[in-house]
């Protein structure tokens, strides 16, 4: 059943009690307060992936559950910063800390091509293409969810994926691939849409007079796999010339499809005041899906809260810097604890 609700206040979960297993420290353990916190690198094909894992203190005392936590587009680290975005956003390692705090480890990496992962491969086109290909991100969360499994203190039974942005389109395709290997899947201002709609719009909303060359780069990509040569230098961001094998997969995928399709426990968590992700257009078709589906399924949109899920208080506030709202820190633990059996 689907409840679709605008959260102003949420309580959060007490801990359910569970059995206690003696466990020996292992090393490379940093202890602060109430968390502990480890540094990962695993691999995923030919390319290695650095990360964190966070662990809550009572993983010394019993399993616990695990989330692996995938990054939004762009040159995005594990905490959630984007290296062209100037403010310090922090969302990921504000919600890692958050789980921590509830009886939850996560997992959190550097996207390939970022920090400490593998950089980007330089001496030619092809390369750089294969580097940044579709399947290669997904094969990264499916990469992550395995080294999350790989950590004994982590429950096998209860483990999930939690996406921001277009990293809950790479947590849809890696959990239809991993199967009732995930037991819940969160998606935080996720797209319902296809990609190459809600480009469309944004453009459309945001830089009219760019609709022409936009709808050429698109189909040229849909069709062939490349982005054309001869582009306006305003959409090299947008369109990136390696970028075509990836950007081929990600404008025609659709989300609320898959949803449809997988039957994992799944919470959709959006902010009212999302820019990029705009409500409820774009994010109707997950909702739609949800309702199709035999599994549990949740909508929660949340007002003055933006794409970063930090509260806005002001109309020209983008909602990059500052803590976690607090309605979304509320709605994520009270419907991702129980899911999990925290």
């Amino acid at each position: 059943m689907i409840r679709r609700r605008a959260v102003l206040a949420a309580g959060l979960c007490a801990p359910v009690a569970a059995h206690a297993q003696n466990r020996r420290k292992p090393p490379g353990f940093y202890e602060g307060g109430r968390i502990k916190e480890r540094a990962v690198q695993f691999a995923s094909g030919d390319v290695s992936l650095s990360g964190t894992l966070l662990l809550p203190l009572i993983s010394e005392l019993q399993y616990v559950p695990g989330v692996v936590l995938v990054a939004g587009s762009g040159p995005t680290d594990r905490n959630g910063n984007n290296a062209l975005v100037l403010e310090r956003i922090d969302l990921l390692k504000e919600v890692a800390e958050l789980l921590a705090r509830h009886g939850i480890a996560s997992l959190r990496y550097d996207k390939r091509g970022i920090g400490q992962s593998t950089l980007r491969p330089r001496n030619s086109l092809a390369a750089e293409e294969a580097f940044f290909a579709w399947d290669n991100f997904v094969a990264d969360v499916e990469a992550a969810h395995t080294e999350l499994l790989r950590h004994n203190e982590i429950k096998p039974y209860a483990t999930a994926l939690l996406g921001h942005s277009e990293g809950g389109l790479l947590a849809l395709a890696a959990a239809r691939s991993l199967g009732k290997r995930v037991h819940a899947l969160v998606l935080a201002a996720t797209p319902g849409r296809k990609l190459d709609e809600i480009v469309r719009a944004q453009v459309e909303r945001n830089a009219p007079a760019m609709r022409g060359p936009v709808d050429s780069a698109i189909a040229a990509i849909l069709a062939k796999g490349r982005v054309p040569a001869g582009l306006p230098r305003e959409l090299d961001l947008l369109f990136p010339p390696y970028a075509g094998p990836f950007l081929q997969k990600l404008l025609s995928f659709d989300p609320a499809a898959v949803l449809a399709a997988i039957p994992t426990a799944c919470l959709l968590l959006q902010g009212g005041a999302d820019r990029q992700v705009v409500p409820m257009g774009d994010v109707q078709p997950l909702i739609d899906a949800l309702r199709t589906r035999g599994a549990p399924g949740e909508a929660i949109v949340l007002p003055q809260v933006s794409h970063n899920l930090k509260l806005v208080t002001t109309p020209g506030d983008p909602g990059l810097a500052g803590p976690l709202a607090p309605a979304a820190a509320d709605a994520l633990v009270k419907w991702l604890a129980p899911a999990l059996g925290a």
